[in-house]
């Protein structure tokens, strides 16, 4: 039996702008997300505190797109699943370029950790199931929820949304 492999992105990362949903020719929403996600040491000779920024392209279909579009902001912390993606075009002058990117579909999930509301939301393709402090939406059949989010620290990274410094290029 050959095996098929798996092709799966989960992030937990800030926004790095305010986010615009578009509609592709067959009626479907579509929502580009620049995420940042960080990794914090300490440099072992001077001893100082180091944070490396890295940025993700994640696109939102459907739903969720909608969703997303309608209630999260630059700076907001986001749960996102979905697959690894590359792909290929032609600009204007007739040379290759290449987008990676996690493709978050009707298959997918994002959930809000912070702006919206106050309180988390999970947005999937599953189907709903009523939390008191979460709201569901979502197209695919129940899945079990597995473990509780932490509140995460404020970090350079989530500051340097506040000011403006995301990369444009291609996003």
């Amino acid at each position: 039996m050959a095996e098929r492999g798996v092709n799966k992105v989960i992030l937990v990362g800030n926004l790095g702008q305010d986010l615009k949903v578009r509609y592709i020719p067959n009626g479907g929403a579509v929502t580009n997300i620049a995420l940042a996600t960080s990794k914090m040491w300490r440099d072992k000779q001077s001893g100082e505190q180091k944070e490396k920024i890295e940025w993700h392209r994640v696109v939102l279909f459907g739903k969720l797109a909608e969703v997303a579009g309608k209630y999260l902001r630059k700076g907001d912390k986001v749960y996102v699943e979905g697959q690894l993606q590359t792909r290929k075009w032609q600009d204007n002058n007739g040379i290759d370029r290449y987008a990676t990117e996690i493709i978050v579909n009707a298959k997918g999930t994002m959930q809000m950790l912070s702006g919206g509301n106050q309180n988390s939301r999970q947005l999937s393709g599953e189907t709903p199931t009523p939390q008191p402090t979460q709201q569901l939406v979502s197209t695919k059949p129940e899945t079990k929820k597995k473990g509780k989010g932490r509140k995460a620290k404020t970090t350079t990274a989530s500051r340097q949304f506040q000011t403006g410094t995301v990369p444009t290029d291609g996003f």
